[in-house]
């Protein structure tokens, strides 16, 4: 009888121990979720709402997201490290990226149309060609048409891809350009012609009107046709 009580005391005492051992790992666990951080070493941060939508990614370029549109991940694809933003729908509605080594560099900051691609993008970009560096930067803007959404271009070119034929594939593309369904409307900033200023496209996307100070630092004003000839 005295073997048992001591027994039981001793079942008594680990059991104690254990519910303080518990205890203490909730509270470190919870202290780790809600906590005060001065660094965080990650990969890739998944920024989501309570329900677990996913609202932004920060992420290293292994790691970063290929995009979604209508509760479907977008295809794998090579991508800059940086953050890519969802809207309420989940879909992705922007970001601002990042690459850069000796070859080469850029930086872009894409707004996007609704259930679209860009609309307007702050972008800086330089590339070697025939070994002299080239550079442009500024604000770009594009029209593009609502009914045409990023989910149908997508599914238009993975049936190009289906037909494992470079020249259909070529013409495909060549046929969707033509339709005409995107369009720049405005580029402000440094070309890579190296004139820096206003050039503006009409709603086909022709150049219509170029207000730019040249690489020889003169000021240049240029109204064109339809053609793209100009005019005065």
């Amino acid at each position: 009888m005295e073997n048992l009580e001591k027994q039981v005391k001793i079942l008594k005492i680990y059991a104690i121990v254990l519910t303080l051992v518990v205890i203490g790992f909730i509270a470190y666990s919870i202290s780790l979720n809600s906590g005060h951080y001065k660094e965080i070493t990650a990969e890739r941060i998944n920024i989501v709402e309570k329900t677990g939508r996913l609202r932004m990614v920060i992420s290293n370029k292994e790691r970063q997201h290929p995009g979604r549109m209508d509760d479907k991940d977008l295809p794998t694809r090579d991508r800059p490290a940086g953050m890519i933003f969802f809207n309420d729908d989940g879909d992705e509605d922007g970001g601002l990226v990042y690459d850069g080594n000796k070859n080469g560099a850029s930086m872009t900051y894409s707004f996007d149309q609704y259930k679209n691609d860009q609309i307007m993008q702050l972008q800086y970009d330089q590339e070697k060609d025939q070994g002299k560096m080239v550079r442009s930067y500024g604000l770009n803007m594009w029209d593009r048409k609502d009914e045409f959404t990023l989910s149908k271009q997508l599914a238009y070119y993975d049936s190009l891809q289906k037909l494992n034929d470079t020249v259909a594939f070529k013409a495909g593309i060549a046929k969707l350009k033509a339709a005409g369904n995107t369009h720049q409307r405005l580029f402000v900033g440094k070309n890579t012609k190296g004139e820096v200023g206003l050039f503006l496209n009409d709603a086909n996307g022709k150049p219509r009107l170029n207000i730019y100070i040249n690489k020889d630092n003169q000021p240049v004003i240029e109204t064109l046709n339809e053609k793209g000839e100009v005019v005065k």
